[in-house]
């Protein structure tokens, strides 16, 4: 398990930064990228309950929290079944670490009850939780590794799918979670020896980008 974690974990952050390498030779500033979001998509099928199984489409409102939803499901469960396997000790400014990865789990639960509530408000189907495979085995260092990853992933999907919400209203509740997303991946980059704000602007990346990386971790 130790050796297939280490070979995903490298796929995941080498798929992450190629996709990154290959949008900042494209872009020209921040709108060009926010452009090559919409032109650059392929063509997507809409969403099912099984989400990251095909290609995704945000058509409307619902499609775009359902899409949120997704991510919320996948990290939630990500620390709901991870955190208590490992004991992480004092972080950099002497907190506790295994403390803080409970408050990211507890806010990761509060998100995916948010956005089920939002979905089924409007009369909506909310997206069920998956099946998953996380591989970090019995390495806490690959947990840690692996929980950056899904930070700034969801930083980044976040920031692509704003373009397709429609009500006003709905993007102050998503800038309102991207923002506590940015402060769990500049965390985590952090304990993990990374620089925590690396760039002056997030990626955006398109639900095409995010199915590349997401779906080795998604079994059922």
């Amino acid at each position: 398990m130790g050796n297939q974690h280490s070979r995903l974990l490298e796929a995941v952050f080498e798929e992450r930064s190629r996709l990154i390498s290959r949008r900042s030779m494209l872009k020209i500033g921040a709108a060009s990228a926010l452009t090559l979001g919409v032109a650059g998509s392929l063509p997507l099928s809409r969403m099912s309950s099984s989400a990251f199984a095909q290609d995704i489409a945000l058509a409307s409102d619902l499609d775009v929290l359902n899409y949120a939803l997704t991510l919320e499901h996948l990290e939630y469960a990500f620390y709901r079944d991870g955190i208590g396997n490992f004991t992480f000790g004092d972080g950099p400014f002497n907190q506790s670490i295994d403390s803080e990865l409970a408050v990211i789990r507890d806010h990761e639960g509060t998100h995916v009850t948010l956005l089920t509530d939002a979905i089924t408000s409007m009369g909506g189907t909310p997206v069920a939780e998956a099946t998953y495979d996380f591989g970090y085995g019995t390495d806490p260092l690959a947990f840690l590794a692996t929980a950056a990853a899904l930070e700034n992933t969801g930083v980044s999907a976040y920031d692509g799918a704003a373009q397709f919400i429609q009500n006003p209203d709905l993007l102050a509740v998503a800038g309102g979670i991207v923002a506590v997303e940015a402060r769990h991946a500049s965390y985590l980059n952090l304990i993990n020896g990374v620089l925590p704000f690396p760039a002056a602007f997030e990626t955006p990346l398109t639900p095409a980008e995010v199915l590349a990386i997401a779906t080795p971790f998604i079994v059922g």
